[in-house]
C-alpha cells in the first residue's frame, strides 16, 4: 500500500478564466477506464479484508480513518490523504468517528505523477 498527500499546498494556483484564490491539485490521469465512487464509512465502520479485483485509489474527502495492506498494519488517514492498492493487494479500511471518501478504480492509476508521498511513522 502507498499513501500520499493532496492538501492545498501540494496543488497549483488556477490562473486561467479569470480564476481567484482556486487551487487544484491534480490526482491520476487514465487512458484505461476508470469507475469513480463516493464512500461513507460510518464511525466504528470498516470496509471488510479483501484482495483488491483492480487498482483502487481512496481519497478522504471529509473526517478521518486508516487504512491497511497486507500487513494488516493500520495506518492513520484523513482529509487531504489518499492511499493506493494495486490490483490482487490485500486491505481493509475503516474509521472510529465516520469518513467520506472518494473511490478510484482502473486498470492504470498512477499517483505519484501528480501526489507526493505520505511518510508513515
Amino acid at each position: 500500500m502507498k499513501t500520499y498527500k493532496f492538501t492545498k499546498e501540494h496543488g497549483k494556483k488556477v490562473e486561467k478564466y479569470q480564476s481567484h484564490l482556486a487551487t487544484y491539485v491534480k490526482m491520476v490521469r487514465t487512458k484505461e477506464a476508470a469507475t469513480i465512487g463516493y464512500m461513507y464509512i460510518e464511525g466504528e465502520g470498516t470496509v471488510g479484508y479483501h484482495e483488491a479485483p483492480i487498482s483502487q485509489l481512496f481519497i478522504v474527502v471529509e473526517g478521518e480513518g486508516w487504512v491497511t495492506g497486507e500487513d494488516q498494519k493500520r495506518i492513520p488517514i484523513r482529509r487531504g490523504e489518499a492511499a493506493l492498492w494495486e490490483k490482487g493487494e490485500w486491505h481493509t479500511s475503516g474509521s472510529e468517528t465516520g469518513v467520506a471518501v472518494i473511490v478510484i478504480q482502473s486498470e492504470e492509476l498512477n499517483p505519484e505523477t501528480f501526489m507526493e508521498r505520505k511518510k508513515h511513522a
